[in-house]
């Protein structure tokens, strides 16, 4: 397939999906599809709402987050991503104001930066007074960084041994890791601790090749629950149409040659054998783009293909980026 044919296509597919969504009432619709998050015995919607860039902002007229995650529930998300990092805590209040009347709606998945038992404990305390609920259903080690001590993390007085506990208290159902500084370190945490999840980075960039080639294989092995970040290239979307170019050169998020739709991206992601897609958004014509576009088909095997080398600005016949089962780190 030509790559102007691809992109043709797609964006027709997309449009049409969009229109159908607009027009149709919210009884009409039908509920985002749902994957399996890996061996857990969850079902998660394959969109996930991001707490990053638009939940991190505080409300305004402009803007209102709390109206998104409302809005992001009312359209068929079950799936919210958190931190108590993102705006220094005012993603969770945002999302606070939400769960405190929904929590039962969504799975929410929270993260700790601390690498610490009475360090993590102090600030999942904290978190849960932001969200304003008991629990969450995932606690992550947040942002697996090059060089840090990863055995220092399984210590009787390390991180892991908080989120085992918490887990053992049913404060939290599941435990995971996330990053997205290397492959190397990703598949050496996955490898060194018994995670139910991992939520690292996946998009079409040549950049990101080696979480496809060494990380994929390797947890989808082992059987966890594959959590898709940095969709649009990080934090000002710059893969993406509409958005800028470039991320102003901060190195872990991406540039690349060329742009393609949010809904290529959502759909290219998709198209991997990971359970959720966690998008952040700052707009209601964000939320409705990114849901009609979960309706639709995953790009296939061809379609990925012509999209990277879109992308990438390479030949037609650049090699496909998705691994096989055998190659790990």
């Amino acid at each position: 397939m030509d790559r102007r044919e691809f992109l043709k296509g797609t964006a027709a597919a997309g449009g049409l999906a969009w229109a159908s969504t607009l027009h149709a009432g919210e009884g009409d619709r039908p509920p985002l599809p749902t994957r399996p998050l890996g061996r857990t015995g969850v079902n998660v919607t394959v969109l996930a709402l991001g707490g990053y860039t638009g939940m991190k902002e505080r409300r305004s007229e402009r803007f209102d987050p709390v109206q998104l995650a409302n809005a992001a529930i009312d359209a068929g998300i079950r799936y919210f991503d958190s931190a108590p990092s993102y705006g220094g805590g005012q993603s969770e209040r945002n999302y606070g104001e939400v769960l405190a009347h929904r929590r039962k709606e969504v799975f929410l998945a929270g993260k700790t930066g601390q690498r610490t038992y009475d360090g993590a404990m102090r600030e999942f305390e904290e978190s849960l007074k932001r969200l304003r609920t008991d629990h969450v259903d995932l606690l992550q080690i947040h942002g697996a960084r090059v060089g840090e001590d990863l055995a220092a993390w399984g210590r009787p007085d390390g991180v892991v041994k908080a989120l085992q506990k918490l887990r053992d208290e049913r404060l939290t159902r599941f435990i995971g890791v996330t990053g997205h500084e290397s492959a190397d370190v990703m598949c050496q945490a996955i490898t060194m601790y018994n995670f139910d999840t991992i939520l690292t980075t996946f998009n079409p960039t040549a950049k990101r090749r080696p979480y496809f080639q060494k990380v994929l294989p390797l947890a989808d092995r082992k059987g966890l629950g594959i959590l898709a970040m940095k969709v649009m290239g990080g934090e000002l979307g710059s893969l993406a149409i509409g958005n800028p170019i470039k991320n102003d050169g901060k190195p872990h998020h991406d540039d690349a040659p060329q742009q393609a739709t949010a809904g290529e991206l959502i759909r290219y992601v998709l198209g991997l054998p990971v359970s959720v897609a966690v998008v952040g958004m700052s707009s209601l014509e964000q939320l409705r783009i990114n849901v009609a576009t979960a309706h639709e088909a995953p790009l296939n095997d061809q379609q990925r293909r012509a999209l990277e080398a879109h992308m990438n600005d390479a030949a037609a016949t650049a090699p496909q980026l998705v691994p096989q089962v055998h190659r790990s780190c």
